[in-house]
């Protein structure tokens, strides 16, 4: 994967997962800036997902620990580079885990 395919896809990722977001019914508050979706909600805590484009990697830095995920064509999806866990199924479970919200992004 080209650089160019791989930004393509994460800003792809953080606009679905904007919009997600904006179907909340909750305070969460999101910022994109150079490259960086950061997650603020209503308790106080954060979520920050990075794009590295040296690696072609989205990285996710949660309550949680630090997470790493390649993008899998044959997926259609994210998958971690630990476990191959898939990114929207993981997403989404943190966020309800670490911001308390009932959030569906699958």
């Amino acid at each position: 994967m080209n650089e160019a395919d791989f930004n393509t896809l994460v800003d792809q990722t953080f606009q679905d997962l904007e919009m997600a977001l904006d179907e909340v019914d909750g305070d969460i508050d999101y910022e994109t800036s150079g490259g960086v979706l950061t997650v603020e909600f209503e308790n106080g805590t954060t979520m920050v997902f990075s794009r590295q484009p040296p690696t072609r990697q989205l990285w996710l830095a949660a309550r949680s620990g630090g997470f790493h995920f390649e993008y899998d064509p044959a997926q259609s999806d994210w998958c971690g580079t630990r476990d191959g866990q898939l990114f929207r199924p993981f997403v989404t479970d943190q966020i309800r885990e670490q911001g308390g919200v009932d959030f569906d992004w699958v």
